[in-house]
């Protein structure tokens, strides 16, 4: 085994920094790890992304593949990101070196960790910004601004909101001020606490707006959309799409539950702590998707496959229509801040604990220097929606560019190589320690997925992902 001290080089600089294993503590218990790891998982994309996918791709049959693809895809990935992060107990870089110099694997592996972090930096910039919306949404619904508003009129306040650049740095700023507040505290008193309060806040804020749905929204139609089983309307894009889905909604590749796994308890079981994960996190993406289409099948003229906009154009309409519409908007949109916050709080994370490391700095200073850094690339995303719109190279402005090479460039293959070290090269005798009390058949068949299973579907996304953008 690694020494429980080593020495880190700082890009080529001779200048070493003393590593302590373990030095940014542990999580509470293995609960709090369930909390903090769905925080990381549940974001944007489970009340975003994966009801208008599930919309424009047939309902109930893509919601069946989609979960088949957590169980072989998620899951096993996930589970290799923290058995490397539990075994390092550093940030994901140095674990990963540890990982890999215990192993005696070639160095070249190291980069996995660096891929990690630095795409976890890199959406961080742009999804403070996205959060902002939310935080902007809260007060503009409560102040009854989208009362009785139409599809137009909803639209013309969402552009207005994109084109005010002092605005949109405004809640930017805000976002990144509280993730600091949380980072800032560690990992017992900062992220422990938070989650610990976040999350099940944003349950009970779920399960109200549920109640809503079925009192006021059209339930039955969408319970209907999303279960029910017609395999015509499943095209092969759309399995791809259930593939990605299914990829991007834990956070994987991203250095995040690699970070998350360094601070997890040893005696927790890492197969069933991550099926756990998995189920909160399917279970939000469904929950969200019955909600957002009870309101939308309530309210005439919006159709369920409308895209993004179908948040901040869409459900404004709907809510601005409904009895007690507003305030239950308002609620909503406290709801989507939560998850984004919890999500980016863990994106923070990775990067604050490897600059302690590596510079021996305190942890109020590494948060100052990581988010301020991500705040000022993140002014780039912000000027994407107004002055800079106009600036584009080989058709991204800056905030696509940056979403088209974390989500189809950095993250598949951070996520392949993860597979592939841990499923050809990580050393045995650390598969078996962090693995211990995982019966013989199911550790079989983990070893089986994250051999050939899941990165052979990884592969088809990340392929498929690119194709798309450029070839069709």
């Amino acid at each position: 085994m690694a020494s429980e001290y080593n020495f880190v080089w700082f890009n080529g600089d001779t200048r070493m920094g003393l590593q302590q294993k373990g030095m940014h503590g542990a999580w509470a218990s293995r609960w709090t790890f369930i909390m903090a790891a769905t925080g990381s998982a549940v974001g944007l994309g489970n009340m975003w992304k994966f009801p208008y996918v599930a919309g424009s791709n047939g309902g109930g049959a893509f919601v069946l593949v989609y979960l088949g693809c957590i169980l072989l895809i998620g899951v096993p990935v996930m589970m290799a990101e923290v058995l490397i992060g539990r075994h390092g107990r550093q940030s994901p870089i140095n674990s990963m070196r540890e990982a890999v110099t215990d192993s005696g694997a070639n160095a070249q592996w190291q980069v996995v960790g660096w891929l990690g972090v630095l795409a976890g930096m890199l959406i961080l910039s742009f999804y403070s910004v996205i959060a902002g919306w939310a935080l902007d949404y809260i007060f503009l619904i409560s102040s009854g601004d989208l009362q009785g508003v139409n599809g137009a009129a909803a639209s013309a306040k969402f552009s207005e909101l994109l084109s005010d650049p002092s605005r949109l740095i405004m809640w930017q700023s805000v976002f990144m001020v509280l993730c600091v507040a949380v980072v800032v505290g560690g990992v017992k008193k900062g992220l422990g606490i938070a989650v610990e309060t976040l999350m099940p806040l944003l349950f009970v804020m779920l399960l109200l707006l549920l109640v809503f749905s079925i009192l006021k929204g059209n339930f039955s139609a969408a319970v209907n959309f999303l279960f029910s089983f017609d395999l015509d309307a499943l095209t092969w894009r759309g399995i791809l799409e259930a593939m990605g889905q299914a990829f991007f909604t834990l956070s994987i590749g991203m250095g995040a539950i690699m970070a998350y796994g360094a601070y997890m308890p040893q005696d927790a079981n890492i197969g069933k702590t991550i099926l756990i994960v998995a189920l909160f996190d399917s279970s939000v993406a469904i929950i969200s998707g019955l909600i957002i289409f009870s309101i939308v099948f309530a309210t005439p003229g919006i159709e369920p496959t409308e895209g993004p906009g179908l948040m901040f154009i869409s459900l404004p309409v709907a809510f601005g229509s409904m009895p007690g519409g507003l305030l239950i908007g308002a609620i909503f949109f406290v709801l989507v801040s939560i998850a984004a916050w919890s999500s980016a709080i863990s994106l923070l994370e990775p990067c604050v604990a490897w600059l302690m490391e590596a510079k021996n700095i305190g942890r109020a200073r590494a948060n100052i220097v990581i988010a301020g850094t991500a705040w000022v690339l993140g002014l780039g995303s912000v000027f994407s929606f107004n002055i800079w719109a106009d600036y584009k190279v080989a058709g991204f402005n800056f905030f696509d560019f940056l979403d088209f090479l974390t989500a189809n460039i950095m993250l598949p293959i951070s996520g392949l190589l993860i597979t592939l070290f841990v499923g050809y090269v990580l050393k045995k005798d650390v598969i078996d320690v962090e693995m211990e009390g995982t019966s013989p058949q199911l550790l079989a068949l983990w070893q089986m997925t994250i051999r050939y299973i899941a990165p052979s579907a990884i592969a088809v996304v990340f392929i498929m992902g690119v194709y798309d953008k450029f070839f069709v």
